[in-house]
């Protein structure tokens, strides 16, 4: 069922997204070689609980952690663990809070030091493409129009992997909420989208192919030629001649530029 949110309900939309980007913006000052992805767990738990909200992501489906730490070719899902971040890694840090009843869910990709110019220009196209996404997200367009905007993009201009298995969703009173929506597909399909729909928009981006595959974890999901992945997403709802964009990426972005041990060189 797609449910849409009064105005009211809207503002506390905003105020989960915006205790995410605000948890990220604290990842963002502390990333370095050695920190390992245990370490920013805690952190992410422990300022999310000391602003009066829970992590979502714990115990969904049986999800044994806070967040996601998704490291190099690993899409999504990843767990975290005891292994140091080093130089020349991508960790994409996904996660999710419930503050009064309501859920912020986003994610973005760092850079830890020098990497490669081919895996720079796949962190800023991905980072592109999830806002040639949001240009659609306005009233009377279809899903079909994010996910098309999306695909063209990355496959289409540059022939990267779109993940087809892993989607984007709506968002709300529940973590995931009709309707899907896909990083593919055609214009003009899909859901037709009314004003105050909230959707979490997010693309999952492979350097090489789009297929990929479960660890025995059961959640852990890679690419299946090894090749890095890259996942940014936002919390956006709809709205008549622009989307109104719940999360904010310019404090991330404002920390990341000022750690000396990540590469914002890209944008």
């Amino acid at each position: 069922m797609i449910i849409h949110k009064t105005e009211a309900e809207i503002a506390l939309m905003k105020d989960a997204a915006m205790l995410v980007s605000k948890t990220l913006t604290e990842v963002a000052k502390i990333l370095k070689p050695g920190v390992t992805t245990l370490d920013i767990d805690k952190l992410c738990v422990d300022f999310v609980k000391e602003h009066n909200a829970i992590p979502s992501f714990y115990n969904y489906h049986g999800y044994p952690h806070n967040i996601c730490a998704s490291v190099n070719d690993v899409v999504v899902h990843g767990f975290p663990n005891s292994t140091a971040l080093k130089n020349g890694d991508i960790i994409s840090i996904d996660m999710g809070v419930i503050l009064k009843g309501w859920h912020g869910d986003h994610a973005y990709t760092f850079i830890m030091g020098d990497v490669a110019p081919e895996i720079l220009q796949l962190v800023k196209v991905t980072k592109e493409s999830l806002y040639k996404g949001i240009e659609k997200a306005v009233i009377n367009n279809r899903v079909g129009d994010i996910s098309f905007a999306i695909q063209d993009h990355t496959e289409r201009k540059y022939g990267y992997g779109v993940v087809r298995e892993l989607v984007g969703h709506g968002l709300g009173r529940s973590l995931h909420e009709d309707p899907q929506v896909p990083n593919y597909g055609k214009r003009g399909t899909g859901h037709k989208m009314k004003e105050n729909l909230v959707l979490a928009i997010e693309p999952m981006i492979n350097l090489g192919g789009r297929e990929v595959f479960t660890d025995v974890d059961g959640w852990t999901v890679r690419t299946q030629d090894g090749k890095p992945s890259v996942h940014f997403e936002h919390d956006v709802c709809v709205k008549r001649n622009q989307a109104l964009i719940l999360s904010d990426y310019s404090i991330i972005e404002a920390a990341e530029k000022a750690n000396p041990y990540l590469n914002s060189s890209y944008y």
